[in-house]
């Protein structure tokens, strides 16, 4: 009796023991299921090793494509203000656009094309000018402003009181020269926090997104979430490293969509452009440029890779040199978005209300020379080939060669000109942002 008693009450511990054990089962594997689930959503192996370019001096051929870039910005400074035109001549700019003039002036100071001392005063003027923009609403940058006067213009550089409003990719992309002198030219960390002390970039983020600003119907200003897969990810690393909250902008796995384009896979964004009313391209130059300006990540790398390969998929379907991006063109409608996947097409060309543009596809010279500094394949050789005489020796760089044709896309940009110059100091340096390496003076 003393026998069976005992056992009945070691079985009250053993079924309670094998409850908990059943439990803990039951919560580890639910755990190990989510976890795989996320690390399966962002773990992407590249089906072959990628052939990334390793660093070397560039050779007198690309020393003189970095020099023709130069004159881009030599020829559009304007002196009163330290910044330079979007185009060729014509006195507006934009967050983006001035981004691309000082990573081309980082850029021409490391590849020894201009002196510290011409370095120093340019960027000390376009930081000053930076620092004493008016604002929309007291709080962000313009989407555009007269390079001249610094008023706050629309896109047909005509002044408007209050602005149209603020992109936050814009400004995202304008944070990667600032944090690229906060770590690496220490003396300007004064005339950048003067810089980001009169912007209010908390006024940009929102539950972890970014969001931009425009004028809605009734011409008052709205906000609106900002951001695509690519440019998403790519305008949120510096706005990170500045500790803003952009978690969730920085997830590749939310809205990811695998499509398969001529045999590969790439990454698209499953954001319906007619529910949310945003297209969602998929070019070149968000992944060039998180590749030659922070290293990329383990994601990153692998998409661009994709997204590459796909351009050169096609290459070898059509027998048509393909290196798409965004640019402006020199004809109506004079700003085209070239894309490997938009709008739930492959391989198309729209303006940015979303009209048909395939009369324009080009191809593009700063997404030739960024997959050139990338990748030391064949195709990347033979990108470069199919663009470097696109240009004009006092002038710069043209902006790409149209398919329909095969007439040179003349127009001239500070976008096209200042990723020609990062590419190659890409190639001869690395990624440009190097935290903890000081440039030395």
């Amino acid at each position: 009796m003393e026998s069976t008693s005992s056992w009945v009450k070691a079985r009250h511990h053993i079924v309670f023991l094998l409850g908990l054990f059943t439990a803990l089962v039951i919560a580890f594997s639910i755990e190990t299921r989510e976890y795989n689930q996320v690390m399966g959503n962002l773990s992407f192996a590249p089906s072959e090793p990628i052939p990334f370019r390793e660093t070397r001096v560039l050779t007198d051929e690309e020393y003189r494509w970095a020099n023709i870039a130069w004159k881009y910005f030599e020829n559009n400074y304007q002196d009163n203000t330290g910044l330079v035109n979007s185009v060729d001549g014509y006195p507006s700019t934009t967050m983006w656009d001035t981004a691309s003039y000082l990573m081309a002036l980082i850029s021409a100071q490391r590849l020894n094309i201009i002196s510290f001392e011409e370095f120093n005063l340019k960027m000390e003027k376009a930081l000053h000018s930076l620092s004493r923009l008016p604002l929309v609403r007291d709080e962000l940058p313009n989407k555009a402003y007269n390079t001249m006067t610094l008023d706050m213009v629309d896109y047909n550089n005509q002044p408007v009181e209050g602005g149209i409003g603020w992109s936050a990719i814009d400004i995202g992309r304008i944070l990667v020269p600032m944090n690229i002198l906060i770590w690496q030219y220490p003396k300007f960390n004064g005339q950048v926090n003067a810089v980001l002390q009169h912007w209010q970039i908390p006024a940009m983020t929102q539950d972890g997104y970014l969001w931009g600003s425009r004028l809605s119907s009734s011409n008052t200003l709205e906000l609106v979430q900002e951001g695509r897969i690519g440019y998403e990810e790519y305008a949120s690393k510096a706005l990170s490293l500045m500790g803003s909250d952009v978690f969730n902008a920085l997830k590749y796995a939310d809205y990811l969509k695998l499509i398969e384009i001529n045999g590969v896979d790439i990454p698209t964004d499953s954001r319906d452009p007619a529910i949310y009313h945003a297209h969602n391209y998929v070019v070149s130059e968000s992944y060039i440029l998180d590749s030659i300006e922070f290293g990329g990540d383990s994601i990153s790398k692998v998409f661009a890779y994709r997204v590459y390969k796909a351009q050169e998929a096609r290459f070898k379907q059509l027998g048509i040199l393909t290196a798409v991006s965004e640019d402006h063109i020199d004809q109506a409608p004079y700003f085209v978005y070239n894309t490997v996947f938009s709008d739930g097409k492959k391989w198309n060309s729209i303006t940015d209300t979303g009209e048909d543009a395939s009369a324009y596809k080009t191809l593009s010279t700063k997404a030739a020379f960024g997959w050139y500094s990338l990748y030391n394949t064949p195709y990347a050789t033979q990108l470069i080939k199919g663009v470097n005489h696109l240009y004009s020796r006092n002038e710069g760089w043209y902006s790409g060669l149209y398919e329909s044709n095969g007439e040179i896309n003349k127009t001239l940009t500070a976008n096209t000109n200042g990723i020609v110059l990062e590419s190659l100091a890409y190639i001869q340096s690395g990624s440009l942002l190097n935290i903890g390496v000081e440039v030395q003076h």
